[in-house]
C-alpha cells in the first residue's frame, strides 16, 4: 500500500513539476532584460535645429539574448525632443526613434520598457 502511495506521489510531482517549469520558462522568455537590451545612435554629434535627426535604435532582448516583440519602449532625453517618445517593438524586438534639439549641449538618453524595466545602457549625444 505504501509503495502505491509513494509511486503515485512520485508520478504526480514529476508530471506537475515539468508543466510548472514549462510555464515558468515561457514567462521568463517574455521578460525584458535591462542587461541584454541595446541602444544604438547615429550620429553621436549633431547640429542644433538640423533637418537630419539623430536616429536611435533600441533592441529589446530577454535574459537569453532573444528578441522580444510587442513591448512598449519609452525614451527620455535631458535635452531635445523625440518625434515619438513611445513605440512598440516589432517582431525582432526593434524600435527606431528620432531625436532633434534646439539647444546646444549633451543629451543623455535613457530607456524604459513597459513602464517597468529601465534599460541599463544610456546614450550621450552631443548637439552643437
Amino acid at each position: 500500500m505504501i509503495f502505491f502511495l509513494a509511486f503515485g506521489l512520485f508520478i504526480t510531482v514529476t508530471t506537475f513539476n515539468r508543466q510548472i517549469a514549462t510555464l515558468t520558462r515561457a514567462k521568463e522568455e517574455l521578460l525584458p532584460s535591462s542587461e541584454t537590451s541595446l541602444m544604438f545612435a547615429w550620429p553621436l554629434t549633431a547640429k542644433v535645429n538640423s533637418a537630419s535627426p539623430v536616429e536611435i535604435n533600441v533592441f529589446i532582448r530577454n535574459a537569453n539574448n532573444s528578441p522580444i516583440g510587442n513591448k512598449k519602449v519609452t525614451l527620455t532625453s535631458t535635452i531635445g525632443e523625440f518625434q515619438q517618445a513611445s513605440q512598440t517593438t516589432d517582431k525582432s524586438g526593434k524600435s527606431t526613434f528620432y531625436l532633434t534639439s534646439s539647444l546646444i549641449g549633451l543629451a543623455e538618453v535613457t530607456g524604459m520598457v513597459d513602464d517597468q524595466t529601465e534599460l541599463k545602457q544610456k546614450i550621450t549625444i552631443k548637439f552643437e
